[in-house]
C-alpha cells in the first residue's frame, strides 16, 4: 500500500490519479483549491482518502496540508505535483496580469508544495511525480508562456532528481501529449489581446477544434503512471502518447543537427594554450 499526496484533484489527471490509487487500495491525500469540488470524490473511500483545501501558491497552506497528511496517515510515499493551467497567445500578446499568475501556480506553486513535502519524504524515501507536458519538451508558437513554465518545471525536477537520489527519492517527469481531459476546457486561458500579425502561429482556435476530440485516453495514461511509480526502473522522463514522443524525437533530431553543424566553431572558445 502506498500513500499519495496529490495536488489539483478537482479535475483532469489529478482526479483520475486519486481515484485510480484509491480503487487499488492505496491511501490518498487529495487536494484542491476548492475542497468542496473533491469532497464527494473522497466520500466512498472513508479512511483511505481525505480531501484537503490547498492553494499551491500559498506556502503556509502547503505546509498545513502536509502536516494534516502526516497526522492522518503518518506521512506519504508519493507526491504528485499536478496543479496547473495553460495560457495560449503570442509572447507579444500576453500581459503580466495574464502570465504571472500562471507561473505562480505552475512553477512557484510546485516549488512551495515540494519544499513543504520534502522533510516528510526524506525520512523514508519515495517518489515525486511532476506533471509536465509535451510543451515542456519543445517550444511552439502561440504557447510560449506555457512552454516557459513547463521548461522551468522540467529544470527544477531534473535538479531535484540529482539532489534527492541520496535520500532514496525518485523523480518522475510525466510529459503528456493531448489527452481527453479538461485541459482545453476549464484549464486553459487565452491572452485577451489578439494581434492579426500572429495569426499564422496562433493557437487560439486549437481549443475549439480539439477539446473533447483528443486521441489520448487519460485512463490509459494514468495506468502507465501507476506502473512507473511501482517500477524499480522508472525513467526520469516519461512522454505519454504518440504526439509527445514525436515532439521529443523532433527536438532530439534538431538539437543533434545543430550540435554537429556548429561543433568545431562553437567548441573553440577556451583560452588558447600557451
Amino acid at each position: 500500500m502506498k500513500t499519495w499526496f496529490i495536488t489539483g484533484c478537482s479535475s483532469g489527471f489529478g482526479r483520475r490519479l486519486a481515484l485510480a490509487a484509491a480503487r487499488r487500495g492505496d491511501r490518498v491525500v487529495a487536494t484542491a483549491r476548492d475542497v468542496t469540488s473533491i469532497d464527494e470524490m473522497a466520500a466512498p473511500f472513508a479512511g483511505r482518502m481525505i480531501a484537503l483545501p490547498l492553494d499551491v501558491t500559498d506556502a503556509a497552506a502547503a505546509r498545513s496540508a502536509v502536516a494534516k497528511a502526516v497526522e492522518t496517515f503518518g506521512g506519504f510515499d508519493v507526491l504528485v505535483n499536478n496543479a496547473g493551467y495553460g495560457l495560449y497567445g503570442a509572447i507579444e500578446e500576453g500581459t503580466p496580469e495574464e502570465y504571472r499568475p500562471m507561473f505562480e501556480v505552475n512553477v512557484f506553486g510546485l516549488i512551495e508544495t515540494t519544499r513543504a513535502a520534502l522533510p516528510t519524504l526524506r525520512r523514508k524515501g519515495g517518489t515525486i511525480v511532476t506533471m509536465s507536458s509535451g510543451a515542456g519538451i519543445a517550444g511552439a508558437g502561440g504557447g510560449g508562456y506555457y512552454n516557459a513554465a513547463k521548461f522551468a518545471v522540467e529544470g527544477v525536477s531534473e535538479a531535484l532528481a540529482s539532489e534527492l537520489e541520496p535520500f532514496g527519492i525518485r523523480v518522475l517527469i510525466v510529459e503528456p501529449g493531448p489527452f481527453r481531459t479538461d485541459f482545453l476546457g476549464r484549464s486553459i486561458t487565452m491572452a485577451a489581446r489578439e494581434m492579426p500579425d500572429y495569426a499564422a502561429s496562433s493557437r487560439r482556435h486549437y481549443r475549439e477544434t480539439n477539446d473533447g476530440n483528443q486521441a489520448g485516453d487519460p485512463d490509459k495514461a494514468v495506468a502507465v503512471i501507476l506502473r512507473a511509480v511501482d517500477a524499480d526502473d522508472a525513467p526520469l522522463h516519461l512522454p505519454l502518447g504518440p504526439v509527445a514522443h514525436a515532439i521529443a524525437e523532433r527536438k532530439l533530431t534538431a538539437f543533434r543537427r545543430d550540435l554537429e553543424a556548429w561543433r568545431e566553431i562553437s567548441i573553440a572558445t577556451d583560452f588558447d594554450r600557451p
